[in-house]
């Protein structure tokens, strides 16, 4: 059997069930959460706009927002302070 000189590695720290945002996702967003956690999104907060909760997730320098009806914006017009 050869061993693999570099294998693949999952760099999240945790799953985003984990998260102590989990619980406020809709349905929708949890499955859209869960897909963009493969991709390395972490969710990170939920924010409460005027159109609804907004899930932010962040994967290195990257963005995404989750809308409510579970709709994926990777290129959101948001500002996250440091």
């Amino acid at each position: 059997m050869l061993a693999l000189e570099n294998p693949i590695q999952d760099r999240r720290q945790r799953t985003p069930e984990q998260s102590i945002w989990w619980d406020k996702l809709t349905l929708a967003q949890k499955f859209s959460a869960s897909s963009l956690g493969k991709y390395g999104y972490e969710l990170c907060f939920v924010r409460n706009e005027e159109i609804g909760r907004l899930a932010v997730l962040i994967c290195n320098s990257g963005i995404a927002v989750i809308t409510e009806d579970g709709d994926i914006n990777t290129s959101p017009d948001i500002t996250i302070r440091d």
